[in-house]
């Protein structure tokens, strides 16, 4: 029990930790530049002061989705470099050729480009249109902002774990303290609570340091997507592209290491009539592709969908300021209290995500190594274990 009470120590430490860092983007709405009136001699209707109003589904988009540029606060970002593989050559170039905003000609060494809806297209400097041919044979190698946030991820968790193992070799067999008594209680846990039950305990050691990954960089990966400033506030886990990636490492380590008793069971499962089977058997094979794609929905849709509501609910006091002032600040304090509580919301779900992705990879690595359940195979592989006299 008090191994158990122990694992949500961390947890409670980043509770505490990132409190003050919940969901909070700031966003101040560009004003449209005011309609200028004809001249004197020639008098014209006077014309209403225009405003750009408030886009909220924009705002929501770009703290959410990948890009080029890293956005800071107001008008400034980091510029990220733009690697182009084009049909004539490589391309690199800061992202700040495309201006602010995204919506400047950058021009390359063999064509001018543009960013549409976040991707790179080229333009046709004559016409001013996107060339279809040369946009097609475009290959965009850009460290995009999830690249770097996934560097930075990278490198806090060698930085971590290079530390921990160097500690453990300057005091062995001693008690665990600093950054090792954070890290000590999350690595027991993988192995105690997901590895050994899902795969058994003669089976479970080859898979812990891919386990151990997994769940630390999607960890890491979420709790600093929660902080709203540099390095954090990326949405990493919630890109689709990274969710699916990690999905196929558990796809392709489930093939791998299957034996002939999974795939015996996955094409012609024993004991099963032939007419059966022919309705059984795609069913079987068609869940094998099925397992990492709910892995990779799972995880994309939960953390993105954490910083839609939060981003969502903030929009509300641009949208009704826009309305009256007065009516602003009121549902901003509403809007106050429940990013609040989203952000402890979040850092629980960031938590129970990497927690759920590695069980559910251990369980499929689990099924694939499964011998049968019988008195000489998997049966006893649980159970502790004995020791004689």
């Amino acid at each position: 029990m008090t191994n158990k009470i122990n694992i949500f120590k961390p947890f409670l430490f980043i509770v505490a930790l990132l409190f003050s860092a919940n969901t909070a983007w700031a966003y101040d709405p560009s004003v449209a530049d005011t309609n200028k009136t004809a001249p004197a001699e020639t008098p014209a209707p006077v014309q209403k002061q225009e405003t750009k109003g408030f886009d909220a589904g924009k705002m929501i988009m770009e703290h959410v989705s990948d890009n080029h540029s890293w956005h800071l606060f107001g008008h400034y970002s980091i510029s990220l470099p733009v690697i182009l593989k084009t049909d004539k050559g490589i391309e690199v170039f800061s992202s700040s050729r495309f201006g602010h905003e995204g919506e400047e000609k950058a021009e390359g060494k063999y064509y001018a480009y543009e960013l549409k809806e976040g991707s790179v297209v080229v333009v046709d400097e004559v016409s001013d249109t996107v060339d279809e041919a040369a946009t097609a044979s475009l290959t965009d190698l850009s460290i995009t902002k999830n690249v770097a946030s996934m560097f930075i991820t990278m490198l806090l968790m060698l930085w971590v774990f290079i530390s921990v193992a160097k500690a453990y070799k300057r005091n062995p067999g001693k008690a665990p303290k600093g950054l090792q008594s954070f890290v000590e209680p999350l690595i027991m846990f993988v192995r105690d609570d997901v590895a050994k039950p899902s795969i058994g305990e003669k089976r479970y050691e080859r898979f812990m340091p891919f386990l151990l990954t997994v769940f630390f960089f999607v960890l890491f990966s979420n709790y600093m997507g929660l902080v709203p400033f540099f390095p954090g506030g990326v949405n990493l886990t919630g890109s689709i592209s990274i969710a699916m990636v990690l999905a196929a490492f558990t796809l392709v380590i489930t093939f791998f290491v299957a034996n002939k008793h999974y795939w015996l069971h996955v094409i012609a499962m024993p004991g099963v009539p032939i007419p059966v089977l022919l309705i059984l058997t795609p069913i079987e094979i068609l869940g094998l592709f099925l397992r990492p794609f709910v892995l990779m929905i799972r995880l994309f849709a939960n953390i993105t969908a954490g910083h839609i509501i939060a981003l969502a609910f903030f929009s509300l006091i641009f949208i009704f300021g826009e309305m009256n002032t007065g009516l602003g600040l009121g549902v901003s304090l509403f809007s106050l209290v429940f990013t609040v509580f989203m952000g402890f919301l979040e850092l629980l779900v960031a938590f129970l995500q990497a927690y759920v992705f590695t069980l559910l990879s251990a369980i499929y690595f689990g099924s694939a190594v499964d011998e049968g359940h019988d008195v000489h195979n998997h049966a006893d592989d649980h159970l502790p274990e004995r020791t004689t006299n």
